[in-house]
């Protein structure tokens, strides 16, 4: 059996191992008695789901292998994945569990586990699962189990009520707000959480039906957003992914607010608040060269990491910065949770316009989005570029030819026997020109043989 455990939990099909009920039971059994013998009494539970016809099925399972480890177990029924990871702290559970699959399309499902502090469980958890499931012998599921989900009401409650009151001096009456909600976890809690500060909300994709999740909707699809917003002469559009630990927007205008733009945004309201104290922000390898330079002349550091929220969060916590995220729309702000949170992002993007009375389209203009190109090469071997000088020699030459107004990033595909050049600069001739040329000397130097 292989790493069953990614930078983003278990992910899979389900009814296919590791994500059927069986083995949802067995892990189940490994997590409640991995954490009660660790604390030395029954330890206690948080579970929630997505909206996924198999959500239930899986977390029925799950907890009651919790349960069957004399162990405690009570869900909060259909949750946001931040919504677990706070309850996990605020209801004094020693594990969050949540089941979904993200942006993933319904036939997928997965576990993410996340501990008090908010943050994603370790891998000596992990291991501990993965070596439970390894081994010969077989546990059945057996007879049906009900869930406790007596105060998942309660439970959702509370959470939207954090939300709140952080931001209770928040007023949008008046403001037209366009949410799309995947079809996914936060259908029924992001209309409602918006209503309270006084918006008009128009909610789309918020009937779930157990197989629409992500379809054609959310993050990943913004068309119908973007429609929606200039027929409605909205003041802005929204976009969720399925468990809503991500966001992205749609201007008045009906241009498309990625994650660089919305790190932007509210990076500059949090430098007017005093709370930009280390003068970084986190971002990824992938996020535009527009938005490095854009902060580079406010004297303000943008520290990459490698994609994945799990890597921002290390930024975050290694830096004591304030605010990081992803282009996807991962955004952590650590002074609330150590876990991307859709709604919490769409409140700050919104205390944003606020407190500046300004349109969204107005607040991304400091933040000028480079062109970007990337041509990939098919290699015999990966070799590391910095071992074969002449490509080594030309990557210095691209990168001193873009002079600091563009960025050349290098790297093999993690699944094909490909090389992969992406430039970043101000012109899209010049840097397609650059692009093709370095493209020429890897073929040369990595050739795939005929």
């Amino acid at each position: 059996m292989g790493k069953l455990f990614g930078t983003d939990g278990i992910r899979g099909k389900f009814g296919e191992f590791p994500l059927d009920v069986d083995s949802l039971f067995k892990i189940g059994l490994s997590i409640g008695t991995y954490y009660s013998d660790l604390l030395g009494r029954p330890a206690r539970f948080v579970t929630g789901r997505d909206t996924r016809e198999s959500g239930r099925a899986l977390e029925s399972a799950l907890s009651s292998g919790i349960v069957h480890a004399g162990a405690e177990s009570h869900s909060a029924g259909v949750i946001t994945t931040p919504g677990v990871a706070y309850l996990t702290s605020a209801e004094g559970r020693d594990a969050g569990i949540v089941i979904s699959a993200s942006h993933n399309p319904f036939e997928d499902n997965g576990i993410k586990i996340f501990t008090p502090s908010g943050k994603k469980a370790g891998v000596e958890v992990e291991a501990f699962v993965e070596h439970s499931l390894s081994s010969t012998s077989t546990i059945h599921l057996g007879e049906e189990f009900e869930l406790d989900e007596s105060n998942s009401e309660k439970f959702q409650t509370d959470y939207l009520d954090h939300l709140y009151e952080r931001f209770s001096q928040l007023d949008l009456t008046g403001k037209s707000l366009i949410v799309d909600c995947a079809n996914g976890a936060a259908s029924a809690l992001a209309p409602d959480l918006f209503r309270r500060f006084g918006a008009d909300v128009i909610a789309i994709n918020a009937s779930p039906d157990g197989r629409n999740i992500n379809l054609d909707c959310g993050s990943l699809h913004l068309e119908g957003l973007q429609e929606a917003v200039i027929s409605g002469s909205a003041n802005l559009g929204i976009a969720f992914d399925g468990d809503a630990d991500r966001a992205l927007f749609v201007d008045e205008k009906g241009e498309i607010v990625d994650g660089d733009a919305t790190l932007w945004v509210i990076s500059q309201q949090l430098l007017k608040l005093g709370e930009l104290k280390s003068r970084k922000v986190i971002a990824t390898q992938m996020s535009n060269i527009g938005l490095e330079i854009a902060f580079r002349e406010q004297g303000i550091e943008l520290v990459r990491k490698d994609v994945g929220d799990k890597y921002v969060l290390e930024g975050l916590l290694e830096t004591g910065a304030a605010i990081g995220g992803e282009q996807s729309g991962h955004i952590i702000y650590p002074a609330m949770g150590l876990v991307g949170d859709g709604m919490l992002t769409s409140l700050l993007l919104l205390q944003a316009l606020s407190a500046e009375k300004a349109r969204l389209s107005e607040l991304t203009n400091g933040f000028q989005k480079y062109p970007q190109i990337l041509v990939n090469v098919k290699v015999q071997e990966k070799k590391p570029f910095d071992e074969v000088p002449t490509i080594r020699a030309h990557a210095r030459q691209t990168e001193a030819a873009l002079n600091g107004h563009g960025r050349l990033l290098l790297r093999y595909s993690g699944t094909e026997n490909l090389a992969r050049v992406m430039i970043e600069g101000r012109d899209q001739q010049e840097i397609t020109e650059l692009a093709h040329a370095l493209a020429d000397t890897i073929k040369h130097a990595l050739a795939v043989s005929n």
